[in-house]
């Protein structure tokens, strides 16, 4: 599961704000150029911005493996018909899937190199107010709690298996992981309570300096250049 590792990379000395703005732009430029061209220039954007981050790109699939079956079969099931397999319709919904995964790609560079409290920081800039603060705890919690989350889910398989949980049917062992997961996540929410009072939580903490530098000029003309070629 990804998470935020300290660094001293490219990525790492920018302004939060300023990778979300590429992340949104890219985004937008994903969406918006369709052809294989567009996409093949995306793609070596993508591997950029995960070289910036230190983070290779087999390390980012690997992180979301988990969502690569949905963006695998989807094509699949879009090129079944009546007649057959229509080829023209999985290879469009293909292009899409694809491009899904290209944001996955750079949102793995942001979330590698940005501290959850600079994201916080950056969320409640771009939306000042109590709406805000809301989103910027929320953003906070998720990165905090998914990552356990997930790592609960696979102690939980690993101890399924080494119960030979291995040998019951799929049904039953989707069913047994559901309700560990349940479990797990009602304890850990229960704890993170205990957490937040304990640690006196303020919706309106003292939260980190946010300032751009010179490093961040390059990644904001990344950002304008992505916008005004979906324009232009």
């Amino acid at each position: 599961m990804l998470s935020y590792h300290p660094g001293d990379s490219l990525a790492h000395r920018l302004d939060p704000r300023t990778k979300l703005a590429v992340q949104i732009a890219f985004v937008v430029a994903a969406f918006a150029h369709t052809t294989t061209a567009g996409l093949a220039v995306l793609t070596l954007l993508a591997v950029v911005v995960l070289t910036s981050a230190r983070l290779s790109p087999v390390s980012a699939l690997y992180a979301y493996r988990f969502a690569l079956p949905f963006l695998l079969v989807g094509p699949l099931i879009e090129g079944l018909t009546l007649g057959g397999f229509d080829p023209a319709r999985a290879f469009a919904t293909g292009l899409a899937s694809y491009r899904v995964l290209l944001v996955l790609l750079v949102s793995a560079a942001y979330v590698r190199s940005t501290p959850v409290r600079e994201s916080r920081a950056a969320i409640q800039w771009a939306v000042p107010g109590k709406a805000g603060a809301f989103l910027g705890m929320g953003t906070a919690f998720v990165f905090r709690l998914l990552p356990l989350l997930v790592a609960d889910l696979k102690r939980a398989r690993e101890a399924m298996n080494a119960r030979l949980g291995s040998e019951r049917t799929v049904h039953e062992r989707m069913a047994l992981l559901t309700v560990m997961g349940v479990e797990r996540a009602l304890a850990r929410a229960d704890s993170f309570s205990l957490a937040l009072r304990a640690r006196c939580f303020a919706w309106n903490p003292t939260l980190p300096r946010l300032a751009l530098s010179r490093t961040d000029l390059p990644a904001i003309a990344l950002a304008i250049g992505l916008l005004l070629s979906v324009v232009y």
